[in-house]
């Protein structure tokens, strides 16, 4: 059994492979990389760790297959090249896994089947099952189907998102950079790596360059924006470069090859859930007062410390909960709709039966239902 940094043992590996990583200058397979990175897996998998691989490139291996020069631009044309290369991806897995004997299955999601809170529970079943006839999943946005509305940002986000879901202990991004740097490398000789990161930090985010490769779609903000959901959620997620040799093992060295970043508390399945993949419907901002006792206290909202409520939200939704200055620090459901919160924002319990003729609830989003976030 392969050990993390802190000592406990490592039980579940979400693996995200890059499009750059996938997909050579010419467009088809990089099979050597390919072929490695499945290696390590099998020998991951064989050592009793449960591993899902998130692959992107099936659009970029379709556009080779179809003869597209450039990216397909409307949708019909992406989910084209999606099902041709998604399932020429999955030959290929399927093919590298079995020279370890290890069955690979093909787990393709959307953002409904995260949403539907039974079709999230029934995904997660289903990986369990995978992981119990010891299956290694590999998981793609269903691009056939997906609708623009409806889609992940890209597969840095899916990848945070099934992490969370099936309870991992570390999520590895392996791409075409050796982790997170105060700014691009490729153009400027002084930027340093950071190589463990506990905070986001608005330097961190407003450094963050958008580069991207000819066929993949992500830059490093959705790398962050995936890094704030596995340290809100409470796994440990590492960027490193898909070239490094046994990349896999190396991350769970005390320094591994990229970046780390590190969480500082762990979610009930449940919060996982609503806080990272129910819309969010508005904004509540809140004076400093409450942000504090949210924060630091572990409190419910109450209505006296609200100043302000954005957008359109029923009982139930999800909100976002922001401080005067509109960063969002956490996320909600709300117990009052957005008509109900503009009324007794302000207001102190006591006072809600006065301002609505009727009262629910004591507070407007029960720590319960209540996710601070890093």
């Amino acid at each position: 059994m392969h050990h993390r940094v802190d000592g406990s043992e490592l039980q579940r590996l979400v693996v995200k492979i890059g499009t750059s990583s996938l997909i050579c200058e010419t467009g088809s397979p990089a099979l050597p990389r390919i072929r490695r990175i499945c290696s390590e897996v099998a020998q991951m998998r064989q050592a009793g760790v449960d591993v899902a691989v998130v692959t992107s490139g099936a659009i970029g291996i379709g556009r080779e297959r179809l003869g597209m020069v450039e990216r397909p631009k409307t949708i019909p044309e992406k989910q084209a090249a999606a099902a041709v290369g998604q399932s020429a991806l999955v030959q290929i897995y399927e093919r590298e896994f079995a020279e370890y004997g290890i069955p690979v299955g093909q787990v393709l999601v959307t953002r409904d089947d995260m949403k539907a809170r039974s079709r999230y529970l029934n995904l997660i079943n289903t990986f369990n099952t995978l992981f119990d006839f010891g299956v290694v999943p590999i998981v793609n946005e269903n691009d056939t189907v997906a609708v623009e509305e409806l889609r992940f940002e890209n597969n840095d986000i899916l990848s945070a998102l099934v992490a969370s879901a099936i309870d991992a202990d570390l999520l590895v991004l392996l791409t075409d950079t050796d982790g997170l740097y105060t700014a691009d490398p490729r153009k400027d000789p002084s930027a340093k790596r950071y190589d463990v990161v506990d905070e986001l930090t608005l330097d961190i985010l407003e450094g963050a360059t958008d580069t991207a490769s000819s066929y993949g779609t992500g830059g490093f903000h959705t790398k962050l924006e995936a890094a704030r959901i596995c340290m809100s959620a409470g796994i440990e997620m590492v960027i490193a470069n898909a070239d490094t040799e046994r990349v896999l093992q190396q991350t769970l060295s005390p320094t591994p090859p990229g970046t780390r970043f590190i969480p500082k508390h762990h979610l009930a399945g449940r919060k996982r859930w609503f806080a990272f993949n129910l819309p969010i419907r508005g904004r509540i901002l809140v004076d400093d007062g409450a942000r504090a006792a949210v924060l630091n206290k572990g409190k419910s909202l109450l209505p006296s410390g609200i100043a302000a409520v954005q957008g359109q939200f029923d009982h139930g939704d999800l909100v976002a909960i922001c401080g005067l200055d509109g960063l969002e620090f956490a996320r909600g459901l709300a117990n009052y709709s957005s008509d109900e919160v503009e009324r007794i924002k302000g207001a102190n319990s006591s006072e809600i039966q006065l301002r609505l003729g009727y009262k629910d609830y004591d507070v407007v989003i029960h720590r319960d239902n209540l996710v601070c976030l890093a």
